[in-house]
């Protein structure tokens, strides 16, 4: 009775009406949305039902058809003789059971007698096996501890290479401070002033050349020759007697006599290295022997200027090796610093004058 009030239709026919009659409803009329939900879940519910009928269905024709009246002894006896026949096949089942477990003893022969023997080896390989894994656990351990001692060996190695490293670099330091105090003793421009005292010795060779040729005197030569004696006077002091008046000269003597005489502008033959050597002092080679007082000027101002030099080096050199050897501070980084703290000084000289602008 509950599960029939439960259901609520009493036969299929019902429950497909329902559902007929909803999906008419849903295509014909507008619904809302949350009507069409309700309508939805009623109908996944009439066919979830719908078994349940056919169940009620089935309980309702049993009750029906059962006989109550009926004599129990005789169902008894009925059930008892069933349940003797039930046994008589479970016996006969169990003996063909128990044929069919000789006959497969019989096949097997010694595999029982094999299986335990592998089950002992099954076992003590799981002993071995423990044991492997065992000692392997403890060589790893032992090579752990062996990679760290390497480890602290080569930490201790390393830590006394730098230590080395830099007791030698503070060394080379020291004699790279003792070189640069020794190289102050050079005169550190001899390099250029010897290339201008050899390029002032060069040029001087023209101008030397020119006097000599201007100021060289004639000499007269002293005869002893005995009396009634002649002597042949030189060809240039002869003078020359003609039987007809000669009317041209010879032009390519005379002007070569004429310019010899003058002693005017020589050319000067210059080759690479004397290219070289003016390149160097960057000045440009002289052409004729007129360039060489205004190059001879240029070369004593260079050289000068060098002397200039010289002097304040000799004055600063003690210092210098003073600084070098107890600050360490080298006269190229010295030199730095001072380009450095000049161009920021420019820098900001300019900032200020654009500010001012």
């Amino acid at each position: 009775n509950k599960l029939k009030k439960s259901v609520g239709y009493t036969n299929e026919s019902e429950i497909d009406d329902r559902i007929r009659s909803i999906e008419w409803t849903m295509s014909t009329e507008s619904v809302s949305l949350k009507q069409e939900k309700e309508y939805l879940k009623e109908i996944s519910e009439l066919k979830k039902r719908r078994p349940q009928v056919a169940k009620v269905k089935g309980m309702e024709t049993s009750l029906a058809s059962r006989d109550i009246g009926g004599n129990l002894k005789e169902q008894i006896g009925s059930i008892n003789e069933e349940m003797a026949l039930y046994r008589d096949g479970k016996r006969q089942v169990q003996e063909k059971m128990s044929a069919l477990m000789d006959s497969r003893k019989e096949q097997m022969g010694d595999l029982p007698q094999i299986m335990e023997q592998r089950d002992g080896l099954g076992k003590k390989v799981a002993e071995l096996v423990q044991e492997r894994n065992a000692l392997r656990d403890e060589f790893r351990q032992q090579e752990r501890n062996y990679n760290q001692h390497l480890r602290e060996v080569r930490d201790k190695r390393q830590a006394k290479a730098i230590e080395e490293r830099n007791e030698r670099q503070k060394e080379w330091n020291q004699q790279k401070l003792v070189r640069a105090a020794e190289k102050l003793d050079e005169q550190p421009f001899v390099c250029e002033m010897t290339l201008i005292e050899q390029t002032m010795a060069f040029c001087k060779t023209f101008t030397a050349t020119r006097q000599t040729d201007a100021t060289e005197d004639k000499k007269e030569t002293a005869h002893t020759n005995p009396e009634g004696s002649e002597v042949l006077i030189r060809k240039e002091d002869r003078e020359e007697e003609f039987f007809f008046v000669p009317t041209a000269k010879k032009k390519s003597k005379s002007k070569s006599k004429g310019a010899k005489e003058g002693g005017s502008t020589k050319p000067i033959k210059h080759n690479a290295v004397t290219f070289k050597l003016f390149d160097d002092l960057k000045l440009d080679a002289p052409i004729t022997t007129d360039d060489i007082p205004g190059l001879l000027e240029k070369l004593e101002e260079q050289l000068e200027s060098y002397n200039v030099k010289v002097k304040k080096w000799s004055e600063k050199r003690e210092e210098m090796k003073r600084r070098i050897l107890e600050d360490g501070i080298l006269p190229d980084e010295e030199e730095k610093k001072e380009a450095e703290v000049e161009a920021e000084v420019e820098v900001e000289a300019e900032a200020e004058a654009e500010k001012k602008e």
